[in-house]
């Protein structure tokens, strides 16, 4: 059967909508109100949320292993990241008009809360968070909190804690995680109960956009659901594999899912 749009009551949010595509709760929400919950999270003390800001790649990563399906699920908030799941809100009846971008969710946040809160930034390659954070400082006026940047490695138990113990100190409001899905929401998920800042969000590719690191795609690219082709071109020899295999993958499923073929 097609999947039909439910509230979620979770987060304090009990009017939320959202939808099902491929197993994952996609909450059909718009930047302003992702912004809302972001400060209604920090505002109220709350600890361990996270957001996940998906397209159509952490929807395939779902697909192929439900352990991460249950990390997606288990967020706070998953953000459509990808016209194809504005798109898919629109068959289901819900009207939303544009996808919540990471890059530009980064910025807006920063912007409109300016320096209320302290931040901290995790993950990108060596000097990106630090690039990025002096940038948003310069920008926006906001506090840093700390910045980390993990090795391309598995951290050890003793460097885990320490960066537990980083960020506790730091008392950051917000945490930014920039490892690309489905590793930061693997991150997420693992520290949602040791690391006590109010709020997590996987945003990836922001730390190298925002930055300046990497161009940022064209509004046309973006608005008519083809940024992927855009990155592709750019980054042939590591996208290749999930723009030609597995995202198409995802989009059988996707369509048998909504012609109400079981799968």
């Amino acid at each position: 059967m097609v999947s039909t749009p439910v509230v979620q009551a979770n987060s304090s949010s009990a009017d939320r909508k959202s939808y099902m595509v491929l197993g994952v709760r996609v909450d059909a929400m718009q930047m302003t109100e992702v912004v809302s919950h972001l400060r209604r999270w920090i505002d109220s003390g709350s600890r361990g949320a996270y957001v996940a800001v998906t397209g159509m790649h952490g929807l395939s990563e779902a697909k192929q292993d439900p352990q991460f399906r249950t990390i997606l699920n288990s967020a706070g908030l998953v953000v459509p990241d990808g016209m194809p799941l504005v798109w898919m809100a629109r068959f289901h009846g819900i009207s939303i008009r544009r996808r919540v971008y990471g890059p530009e969710l980064l910025d807006t946040f920063c912007a409109e809360t300016r320096g209320q809160y302290r931040h901290f930034f995790y993950g990108g390659a060596p000097g990106v968070a630090q690039q990025l954070a002096t940038k948003l400082e310069n920008r926006f006026g906001i506090v840093v909190a700390g910045t980390y940047t993990p090795p391309f490695r598995p951290l050890t138990d003793e460097e885990d804690a320490e960066v537990r113990e980083m960020v506790e100190i730091s008392r950051a409001d917000v945490l930014w995680v920039g490892l690309s899905t489905p590793k930061q929401e693997r991150w997420m998920y693992a520290h949602r109960n040791s690391i006590s800042v109010p709020v997590m969000l996987g945003v990836g590719a922001a730390f190298d956009i925002n930055s300046d690191r990497v161009t940022r795609t064209p509004i046309f690219f973006q608005d008519y659901g083809l940024e992927w082709l855009y990155r592709l071109v750019r980054e042939p020899k590591r996208l290749w594999k999930r723009y030609l295999v597995q995202i198409p993958r995802a989009a059988v499923s996707v369509c048998l899912e909504l012609m109400g073929f079981s799968q």
